[in-house]
């Protein structure tokens, strides 16, 4: 068995402050991860990047984005061209699919981070084509202030053919892992089949305090914003 993180941001994103190396490193010395995605908003080179970079830290990566569609956050999984924010939910899904990957609901149902509605995930999950395509939502995501949607989540698929994810939704290096995806296997296509078996299980590992993780997150955006910092930090 396994433990993916499959919500990790780099310096790719807008509000990410650390690079690729930085996050293979950190993942690789300090957690028990075998594979993590990288799903940076709206921006696939940095997945593509820690693609290149993941051997030499024996780590599987999934190559993945955070596409901000009209209705909501998707994560978009084994991908390796960029999909446009924008689209509604239905046809960000289907690109995904045509483009040979898959989707998770990223934080659904959570408030002020654009999580996509229970209303459209179940007219996603009874869309014939759809369905096929998201496999999964993110049942635990660590990094929401406000965690009670989680614990809805949960309700919400507990007797759907859905399969559950967990996530940092990690923007600094040590909450990654703070959220994890168990699956069966070891490696980025045990995980791939187990998503489309709904054979994962979503774990809740011990969080930071919100000021702890904004201690360290601001000064280095602050510091990105004014140029001090680029995609080497």
């Amino acid at each position: 068995m396994g433990y993916a993180d499959l919500h990790i941001h780099s310096t790719y994103s807008h509000d990410g402050v650390f690079s690729i190396p930085s996050i293979l490193q950190y993942t690789s010395e300090f957690t028990d991860l075998s594979v993590i995605a990288i799903t940076d908003h709206d921006e696939i080179d940095g997945a593509l990047e820690a693609m290149r970079l993941a051997p030499v830290y024996g780590l599987d990566v999934v190559p993945g984005c955070e596409i901000t569609s009209r209705d909501g956050h998707i994560l978009a999984l084994y991908i390796q061209e960029r999909v446009p924010a924008g689209l509604s939910a239905l046809e960000t899904v289907l690109r995904v699919g045509e483009l040979g990957g898959l989707c998770v609901a990223a934080h659904p149902m959570a408030r002020g981070v654009h999580g996509i509605s229970a209303a459209n995930l179940l007219a996603l999950l009874d869309h014939p084509q759809a369905k096929e395509i998201l496999v999964g939502v993110e049942a635990y995501n660590a990094g929401l202030i406000l965690q009670g949607s989680n614990y809805r989540v949960q309700r919400l698929v507990k007797d759907l053919p859905v399969a559950q994810t967990g996530g940092s939704d990690s923007h600094v290096l040590f909450t990654i892992s703070q959220g994890v995806t168990y699956f069966p296997g070891k490696t980025a296509d045990d995980l791939r089949l187990a998503l489309l078996r709904r054979q994962t299980r979503a774990i809740k590992r011990e969080t930071s305090p919100i000021l702890k993780v904004v201690r360290q997150w601001l000064p280095l955006t602050i510091k990105r914003r004014m140029g001090w910092a680029g995609h080497a930090s």
